[in-house]
């Protein structure tokens, strides 16, 4: 019995040359590299503290407006509610912005490393 080897072909979107060994190349490419990756720190920082601002938020809500901790929809109190389902969307949004940008941080470094 033989083993296989199965990969997938090369997409005219990825570049021919590896990315990485043009910055291990050069001292410009190692700039490049500390770039994104400054880049994606700082976005992943960014992100996290919106949610956790977010999320830190919605017991100051609850606090700061007398009497919606008691109010009750469809026999759940609001604030199980708004604790429970609302985090939900905040999270799918965050890990929307995250993944959006950090795609669009690393088209540019390619970009970047192509044209070098």
């Amino acid at each position: 019995m033989t083993r296989v080897r199965v990969t997938a072909p090369r997409s005219p979107a990825r570049p021919a040359r590896d990315t990485r060994e043009a910055a291990e190349e050069s001292e410009v490419g190692q700039v490049f590299v500390r770039s994104l990756i400054r880049s994606q720190l700082r976005l992943a920082l960014v992100v996290a503290g919106g949610f956790l601002l977010i999320l830190g938020a919605f017991p100051l809500l609850l606090a700061a407006v007398p009497g919606l901790a008691e109010t009750r929809v469809a026999g759940i109190p609001f604030d199980w509610l708004l604790i429970g389902a609302g985090i939900y969307p905040v999270i799918g949004l965050s890990a929307w912005l995250f993944i959006r940008t950090a795609t669009r941080n690393e088209a540019r470094y390619r970009d970047l490393a192509e044209d070098q």
